[in-house]
C-alpha cells in the first residue's frame, strides 16, 4: 500500500514557474515507474510525463516538451516536476501516480495522489 502527496501547486502569472513535489509513503517507490497526469475542470485526466524507476528514461507529452522537466529521488522518495514557461492552457489539477509500466497511459497505474492545483493567470 502506497502513498501519494503532491505538493508546490499555485497561483502564476503566464511565463512563470513552479516546481511540483510528491512524496510516497510505503510500497516500493525505487522499484516502480512514475508519472504526472492533469486534469482541467470538465476535462478528462491527460498525461504530462513519466519517468523510469532508475532514471534511466522519461517521456513527456508534447505539450509539456521542452518546458517540462520530470525527475525523482529515490533516497527521498520523491518525486517532481517542474513547471516553466506555463501558459494558460497548464491550469489544471496535477496528480502523481504509481505505474506498473513505464507507461504514457493512465490505466497502467494504481495509485494516485490527490493532486494539486496550478493555475496559470494571463
Amino acid at each position: 500500500q502506497v502513498q501519494l502527496v503532491e505538493s508546490g501547486g499555485g497561483l502564476v502569472q503566464a511565463g512563470g514557474s513552479l516546481r511540483l513535489s510528491c512524496v510516497a509513503s510505503g510500497g516500493t517507490f525505487n522499484r516502480d515507474p512514475m508519472g504526472w497526469f492533469r486534469q482541467a475542470l470538465g476535462m478528462e485526466r491527460e498525461f504530462v510525463a513519466a519517468i523510469t524507476h532508475s532514471s534511466d528514461y522519461s517521456y513527456y507529452a508534447s505539450s509539456a516538451k521542452g518546458r517540462f522537466t520530470i525527475s525523482r529521488d529515490n533516497a527521498k522518495n520523491t518525486m517532481s516536476l517542474q513547471l516553466n514557461s506555463l501558459e494558460p492552457e497548464d491550469t489544471a489539477v496535477y496528480y502523481c501516480a504509481r505505474g506498473k509500466k513505464f507507461s504514457d497511459v493512465e490505466a497502467d497505474y494504481d495509485a494516485w495522489g490527490q493532486g494539486t492545483q496550478v493555475t496559470v493567470s494571463s
